[in-house]
């Protein structure tokens, strides 16, 4: 292992897989204890998803109306993790900083859009 890496990374095999599920969750959990964004968009999913087997779609248009949510969800978390990541390099208002928040609220923006254009296609046709 080189200085500076995590001692994490030499884990292999099911330790490796075990100590990520346990990551993930922490992940999870610290997603929906302190980003308000993702907890909105985590009960939009909740209520949507079980929309999406009620709804009269074909089997491929419900699994593309459920990955659209996710997407959402999957890009609200990396734009939060972004956002972590800048905040604790620094707090101060700096030009380069700003551009990277503002482009993951533009991917989690995209990825909003791509649920209304997906449901919209599916229900209207």
């Amino acid at each position: 292992m080189n200085a500076g890496e995590s001692p994490h990374k030499g884990k292999t095999g099911l330790k490796r897989v075990w100590n990520a599920l346990f990551y993930s969750l922490a992940g999870f959990k610290a997603a929906w204890k302190y980003e308000d964004a993702f907890r909105q968009e985590a009960l939009l999913a909740a209520a949507l998803i079980p929309l999406a087997f009620i709804l009269d779609v074909a089997a491929s248009g419900r699994a593309l109306m459920i990955a659209s949510i996710l997407l959402v969800l999957i890009v609200e978390l990396l734009n939060s993790a972004i956002e972590a990541a800048v905040d604790r390099i620094s707090l101060e208002n700096h030009q380069l900083a700003k551009r990277a928040k503002d482009i993951g609220s533009a991917a989690v923006l995209i990825a909003l859009i791509n649920v209304l254009v997906v449901w919209g296609v599916l229900l209207l046709g």
